[in-house]
């Protein structure tokens, strides 16, 4: 790991935060994802499943955590399940955990490795009446892969039918919504090295330089600060390419007079900042380009000033509409007979703005989190609207990070340059 050491008490509440929403006399057990292969013998860098690295803090492949409260043996209530070390193997591919790192790592204390588990596990199930399996449940997954927690979920039917199945995923949800201070901590730091990040890339940006050049630039400054390297990847969309959300291509000239959407974070001890600023290539906004920008800058204070604890993604997201449909009658781009004809399932407004306003940031960055319930004191969002021009060639998305608390929300960015005046007088140096 390129991080410096987590706090093992975030994994420690995050356990008991679990264990406290189980069943009596039931068993919990969480499996690693796969090491996924490429072509030929290569592999993609492994990715740990988020539930069990939320749990542990272990990114190790070939892992497993295994809760079970109510075992008659205490020392096997919590158990973190690593691969045996092996020399040769090692020789190949690295060293894997210790006992006493992977104890340090999770606050874990008993450990047991992977080629012996066989034998007490099925003990424990017998023991049990409820097992929680853990499966992929985000929103947004769109992969139909069967990948190890769904091929762990079919082996553990066959073998054990007759106990009483329950879904994890459905309490994961529910808590990994609520960020801990813990989890807090570690955000900001992704989000420190994010910021400074922001600062180093626009003295760098100006007409003739390439997209991907300055994706270098943020991949090296993450990596020189600690960070494991980018959230996701990078958005950096020049002039007309920032009305593409996802574009990934970062591979076109920077030219004078466009603007520079940029969509990019830290990812730091597995959780991740989530930024967007829009900047003037040449650094300088022209009239119309600033206008736009405080528009924008307008319905993204706006939202923030309404995500608070009580209000539902669905209503939230209404608001922000109908802030957006004036501020668009403001600069011209909607008429009032547009807005009087809207048709209510396409608002008028959508077409300069086609995505949602926020979403659950943490482990990962669309993270969990509910979409329909009121939001909750605890709660880590996005905030990012966006305008998009076609006619004029021109793409702007501002994004923050908030921390909802019961005392007022807590923007993670603030002190972050935002504002025209702030940009242009960093670019001007």
């Amino acid at each position: 790991m390129k991080h410096l050491p987590i706090n093992s008490e975030l994994f420690k509440t995050n356990r008991q935060r679990f264990v406290e929403r189980m069943k009596p006399n039931s068993i919990a057990i969480f499996v690693s994802n796969d090491e996924v292969p490429r072509n030929g013998d290569a592999i993609y860098t492994f990715q740990q499943n988020s539930d069990l690295y939320w749990l542990s803090g272990v990114m190790q492949e070939d892992s497993m955590v295994i809760l079970f409260p109510d075992n008659p043996d205490p020392k096997f209530r919590e158990v973190l399940v690593l691969v045996r070390p092996n020399e040769m193997k090692e020789k190949w591919d690295g060293k894997r955990l210790r006992r006493e790192e992977a104890t340090a790592i999770s606050g874990i204390s008993t450990i047991v490795w992977l080629d012996s588990l066989e034998a007490v596990l099925q003990t424990w199930i017998h023991l049990a009446d409820n097992i929680y399996l853990d499966t992929n449940e985000n929103d947004r997954k769109a992969s139909l892969v069967r990948t190890r927690d769904y091929r762990f979920v079919d082996e553990m039917k066959e073998r054990y039918p007759l106990h009483q199945y329950e879904r994890a995923a459905k309490l994961m949800k529910e808590l990994r919504g609520i960020k801990t201070p813990y989890e807090i901590e570690v955000v900001r730091k992704a989000i420190e090295i994010t910021g400074k990040t922001f600062d180093r890339v626009m003295k760098f940006v100006k007409p003739g330089v390439m997209e991907y050049e300055v994706e270098a630039e943020i991949v090296h400054s993450f990596l020189s600060q600690r960070a494991s390297g980018e959230a996701y990847g990078s958005i950096i969309a020049s002039g007309d390419r920032a009305r593409t959300l996802h574009y990934v291509s970062n591979n076109e000239e920077c030219k004078d007079g466009e603007l520079l959407l940029m969509d990019f974070g830290a990812l730091y001890g597995g959780y991740a900042a989530d930024l967007t600023r829009t900047i003037p290539v040449n650094g300088k906004f022209t009239e119309r380009q600033k206008e736009v920008y405080n528009s924008c800058l307008h319905l993204h204070n706006y939202a923030k000033s309404i995500l608070k604890p009580g209000i539902s993604i669905v209503d939230y997201t209404e608001k922000v509409g109908e802030e957006a449909t004036k501020q668009f009658l403001k600069i011209g781009l909607l008429k009032e007979e547009e807005v009087k004809n809207e048709d209510p399932e396409n608002r008028a407004y959508r077409k300069y703005l086609y995505h949602g306003i926020s979403h659950h940031l943490g482990i990962d960055v669309h993270d969990l989190g509910t979409r329909t319930a009121p939001i909750e004191a605890g709660m880590l969002f996005t905030v990012e609207p966006g305008i998009y021009i076609e006619e004029e060639g021109m793409g702007i998305r501002i994004e923050n990070n908030l921390w909802i608390t019961e005392n007022g929300n807590i923007d993670l960015f603030e002190g972050i340059p935002i504002t025209v005046e702030e940009i242009e007088a960093v670019m001007k140096k």
